[in-house]
């Protein structure tokens, strides 16, 4: 194991790539190391068996690292090599050995994100060293319908997603294209979806997200109560509870707390702005399956209509025990109506 680096002053941002095999992941990838961006980026590619071949298709530009993990899948067999690898990129760029601006993580098209994320959280020296901004998600337009049906694995890798970009949309009207992106949407309300054509993409779509920041100025996008009220058949789901009257943080932090302890492998991704009693900022929250933090958020502004509204997504959502639930943690106040709540979803 290698020796744990001083943190630096600024964390190193990751964006870890994934999507189902055939998405484009690779094709992406060397469309960053190309771009004249400016940035020196750090690529951890992952796949499948002894000899990998992605390493040999990557063009490299010169300043580029490229660390191959091969023999299993980033999210399992593998991962205390990424955060060895992630520990030693660190103490060589503390000792001037090695210049890079930021990291790419790549993971096997089969492999479930949560994992892979859960590592910037769970390990310190990591965490201090590294930023997690964004979860980049790849999606084969010609061939999604049949992946999101038969693969659990695709599913997973879009409920996971910050952002999602549809690749190979060449290969399909418009009107495909239309109906994949509203399926998307419902399994997925808070990710941005854009188009990815051979690789080509603004980097904008790509690095500085910002979507695991708890510090951003974050809010919960109108796209959450957009085209969500009917019925589909995929696994993963969301859907969006909102609340106008003051909330109590400790009553959500042990209710939430209580249901990951049941239901936590099942919830994906939420992530959520509450109006809190007696705080004049809007607390920002949001959790991986059982690790959940929250911090300040933008101050309400003078006049503003403060509600609480939280996205869930995951698999067989407990959505009455979710609702009902967080409606007990309404701030108790002396006197008025019971607690109003609304939630949105499939």
């Amino acid at each position: 194991m290698a020796t744990a680096a001083a943190p630096t002053s600024v964390p190193v941002p990751v964006t870890i790539l994934t999507g189902f095999l055939g998405s484009g992941k690779t094709t992406l990838l060397n469309r960053i190391l190309t771009e004249r961006h400016g940035e020196r980026i750090a690529i951890i590619e992952n796949e499948f068996g002894e000899a990998g071949i992605d390493n040999e298709i990557l063009l490299r530009e010169e300043g580029e690292q490229i660390i191959e993990m091969n023999n299993g899948c980033i999210c399992c067999t593998v991962r205390g090599d990424l955060v060895r690898i992630l520990g030693e990129l660190a103490s060589r760029r503390a000792s001037g050995a090695l210049r890079f601006d930021r990291v790419v993580i790549e993971t096997t098209g089969l492999a479930d994100p949560a994992p892979v994320a859960q590592t910037f959280f769970v390990d310190e020296q990591i965490g201090r060293d590294y930023l997690l901004d964004a979860i980049v998600t790849l999606v084969d337009a010609r061939h999604a319908p049949q992946q999101l049906d038969a693969h659990h694995e695709a599913q997973e890798q879009v409920g996971f997603a910050d952002r999602i970009l549809l690749s190979k949309t060449d290969l399909v009207d418009e009107a495909e294209v239309e109906a994949l992106r509203r399926r998307l949407m419902r399994m997925n309300p808070r990710a941005r979806i854009g188009r990815v054509d051979h690789g080509r993409t603004a980097v904008a779509d790509l690095l500085d997200i910002r979507g695991f920041n708890l510090n951003a100025i974050l809010e919960v996008e109108p796209a959450f109560l957009t085209d969500v009220e009917h019925e589909h058949d995929d696994d993963v789901t969301s859907f969006v509870y909102r609340q106008r009257q003051p909330m109590d943080l400790r009553r959500i932090e042990d209710f939430l707390g209580g249901m990951l302890q049941v239901y936590g492998p099942n919830l994906l991704r939420y992530k959520g702005v509450l109006n809190v009693a007696g705080e004049d900022r809007r607390i920002v929250f949001q959790g991986v399956h059982m690790l959940m933090g929250a911090d300040n958020g933008p101050r309400w502004k003078a006049g503003e209509t403060r509600e609480s509204k939280i996205v869930f997504i995951g698999r067989d959502l407990p959505r009455d025990m979710l609702v009902g639930g967080l409606d007990l943690c309404v701030a108790p106040t002396r006197a008025g109506p019971p607690p109003q709540q609304t939630a949105a979803g499939a």
